[in-house]
């Protein structure tokens, strides 16, 4: 998930005729009927979609990424959606074995790389290469949907009509090549602008899905509002706690993290309060991130760390899907503070001096607990302004002087800049428990 774009829409003449022609296209044209027929396919009965897998409704219950999949089913959750389809056969054959249902993700260039779209060789290799994925996986029994293209913009623009050519043109052969499964498409949170032109423009999806944060506070509302112009099923491909690009913020413009074990309470929140699971339309959602990443941080999406211990939200998530709680809780936390203070009071230290960072509990655990403890550079890497590259930044750990479960002594770092503590605490069961807390060096 990267951080969203929005769109000023412009109230000429011009565009009000534009609007009012669009709006009287759809409502002269229905929504493409889904497919009845078939391994997989959505049905609409009254006012209720639902989505059928091998005969049976099938509601889904998933996560974004393809790992640690015994985890998931044992937690209850039983499909994952990835983004492209690198080592798609091992991913289908590993979900097979564990029950997990797979939603393939097929990797497309944004609408606005125009270049690409007009280039005749390199969507004509796309084709083929998307054609031959289809044609080789259609009937593994853990595909469930494909997913052409994740975040890609949907705009109105004559000069866009090469992509759309292009897009239409491969939904045109996925369903030709494969007639049982569905076909979707991922869009950043709830865009009437995108949702316009898909009705408009796109022949054949048979259902939007979403990758929303923050914005799923205000999801079921927006559903309501625009239902007057689409009212067909959607599912959620990603949805999580709030990103870093909607956080609180530093004086020097770092996001402020949260606990883990905060973060597993919003997560809890978020699903109980604001999960869409009694709309009608609704067929499910994958929690983001189910595995490790690095986004802002390595923790901030990250449900399990490096090697496969798992965060609380783990729990929270075998919960909401199975109603039982985990026999083992893992390690609470409140905070941690730096110099005495926390993430949000703009930590600003002197280079080359001696500070403490102190971990206070929410549990009394602690002397059965292990403390990681890190020092790392601000993640500034970005591909362009709205994505990260994932890259991970530089670690300082030789400046860590004297490390455990209750805290750290460190020197700060002698070049100025930007700078986060980590402490991941780790239990007995396969738990961990993280917090950061950024830091400003000054320069003398």
């Amino acid at each position: 998930m990267h951080q969203p774009v929005y769109y000023r829409h412009t109230t000429t003449v011009i565009s009000t005729v534009i609007l009012i022609g669009m709006i009287c296209l759809a409502s002269c044209r229905s929504a493409p009927a889904p497919a009845q027929q078939g391994k997989v396919f959505i049905k609409k009965t009254d006012n209720k979609y639902t989505l059928y897998r091998n005969g049976a409704p099938y509601i889904i219950k998933g996560a974004a990424g393809s790992e640690h999949l015994q985890q998931l089913q044992e937690a209850g959750g039983n499909t994952i959606r990835t983004w492209d389809t690198l080592n798609l056969g091992h991913i289908l054959d590993d979900a097979q074995a564990h029950g997990i249902a797979v939603i393939a993700g097929f990797p497309m260039p944004v609408s606005n790389i125009e270049a690409y779209y007009e280039d005749e060789t390199k969507v004509a290799a796309q084709y083929a290469a998307f054609q031959q994925i289809v044609l080789k996986y259609k009937s593994h029994p853990a595909l469930l949907m494909w997913c052409l293209g994740n975040e890609l913009d949907f705009p109105y623009k004559l000069r866009f009509n090469a992509f759309y050519t292009v897009y239409n043109r491969l939904l045109k052969m996925i369903h030709t090549a494969d007639p049982d499964h569905p076909v979707t498409t991922a869009l950043t949170n709830f865009e009437r602008r995108s949702i316009y032109n898909i009705r408009l423009k796109v022949r054949g999806l048979d259902l939007i899905s979403f990758n929303t944060f923050g914005m799923l506070r205000t999801l079921q509302a927006d559903l309501d509002k625009f239902s007057w112009f689409w009212d067909g099923p959607f599912l959620l491909t990603e949805w999580g706690i709030n990103g870093p690009w909607e956080a609180t913020y530093t004086a020097w413009g770092a996001p402020v993290e949260n606990t883990s074990t905060k973060n597993a309470s919003h997560y809890m929140q978020l699903y109980q309060e604001n999960m869409p699971v009694n709309n009608p339309r609704f067929l499910g959602a994958c929690i983001f991130y189910w595995g490790q990443k690095q986004e802002g941080t390595p923790t901030w999406f990250s449900l399990f760390d490096r090697n496969g211990a798992a965060s609380e939200t783990v729990n929270v998530m075998q919960y909401l899907w199975t109603g039982q709680w985990p026999l083992h809780k893992p390690p609470s936390l409140k905070y941690m503070l730096v110099d005495g203070k926390g993430g949000q009071d703009n930590v600003m230290l002197l280079p080359n001096q001696e500070q403490s960072a102190t971990l206070v509990f929410q549990d009394s655990a602690r002397s059965t607990y292990r403390v990681h403890w890190e020092i790392q550079e601000e993640d500034w890497y970005t591909q362009h302004r709205y994505e990260v590259t994932g890259q991970p930044p530089a670690v300082f750990d030789s400046l860590l002087i004297n490390c455990n479960t209750y805290g750290a002594t460190f020197r700060t770092p002698a070049k100025e800049g930007p700078y986060r503590i980590f402490a991941t605490v780790f239990d007995k069961n396969g738990y961990f428990a993280s917090t950061n807390t950024p830091f400003y060096v000054v320069g003398q």
